[in-house]
């Protein structure tokens, strides 16, 4: 399963889009401490941007749905998309205020990251009237901001034969109403619905809302993975990790971009998809930052 050759799929990426300031740091600072940066990436983020930029970094044409607005920091952010070859549709063009900015410090020993942002709260965003040509692709990615855009263009999508998958990071209040409209759910080990203390519940759980492929990921660890007939584990390569940021986002980018072919999925292509898109994740973590591995490799 995979794309076609010689043709670029189509991916639809529903979501937040911030600008990430990250900084390489020795330790994360304690209170009312300063410290100097080893070094420092600025660049568009979030988790549907970061899968959309993985997309197109592939051979995939990404668009993405989101709301970004007129102020400066958002052109900056919109001329980085436009430069990755991600078309942008902003539905909150007419606001002036600064869009979500997330704070990144990484620790240059271990790769991890501490964020802080305010993610969606800023802009509540409608479905656009041409919300079913907007679906009008091979599969259509989510991450669950922007919850209730996210709820009508999954029903849309689905409706319509495409392909929708979810990119499960936590459990946000309202998850629960995607689930119906979701084709292929990747989840964090960090995502715990209701009830939920096990990869094996939450696949339980996605299953018996509707999901019909579920997988759990944890980092280094294998994937777990469940469908129709069975499940299994996936490896994850080797790397040595400088940097773990936007790992997950470029999981789900790589994995749109190997699901979207023409065939059905059958439990050999979903671990094999998985499989090649944990291969690209573990090359993301190789370097600092969310754009250095795009030149790479």
């Amino acid at each position: 399963m995979g794309p076609v050759a010689g043709r670029r799929p189509e991916g639809l990426f529903v979501g937040l889009c911030t600008l990430d300031v990250v900084q390489l740091v020795d330790r994360v600072p304690g209170p009312d401490e300063k410290l100097t940066a080893r070094d420092q990436v600025v660049a568009a983020g979030g988790p549907a941007t970061g899968a959309a930029v993985a997309f197109g970094r592939l051979g995939g044409l990404p668009r993405l749905l989101t709301g970004l607005g007129s102020h400066p920091l958002a052109l900056g952010v919109r001329a980085d998309l436009d430069a990755l070859g991600v078309r942008v549709r902003d539905l909150a063009a007419e606001s002036t205020h600064p869009p979500a900015v997330s704070s990144v410090l990484v620790t240059a020993s271990t790769g991890e990251r501490a964020v802080a942002s305010t993610n969606a709260t800023g802009h509540r965003l409608r479905a656009p009237a041409d919300l079913e040509e907007l679906v009008a692709c091979d599969i259509a990615e989510f991450d669950g901001h922007h919850l209730a855009l996210a709820v009508e263009a999954a029903h849309v999508a689905r409706s319509a034969g495409r392909l929708t998958v979810l990119d499960a990071g936590s459990w946000k209040d309202g998850t629960e109403r995607l689930l119906p409209s979701t084709d292929v759910a990747v989840c964090s080990a960090d995502f715990h619905p209701p009830g939920t203390a096990s990869p094996a519940e939450t696949m339980e759980f996605l299953r018996d809302h509707g999901v019909v492929w579920a997988a759990v990921t944890g980092g280094a660890a294998p994937i777990v993975w469940a469908g129709p007939g069975g499940g299994g584990l996936v490896g994850v390569p080797e790397t040595r990790v400088v940097d773990t940021l936007g790992a997950g986002d470029v999981l789900h980018g790589a994995l749109a971009y190997h699901l979207s072919g023409p065939d059905r999925i059958d439990g050999p292509a979903f671990a094999e998809a998985l499989s090649r898109a944990a291969t690209v994740a573990s090359h993301a973590c190789a370097s600092f930052g969310t754009r250095a591995w795009l030149t790479t490799g």
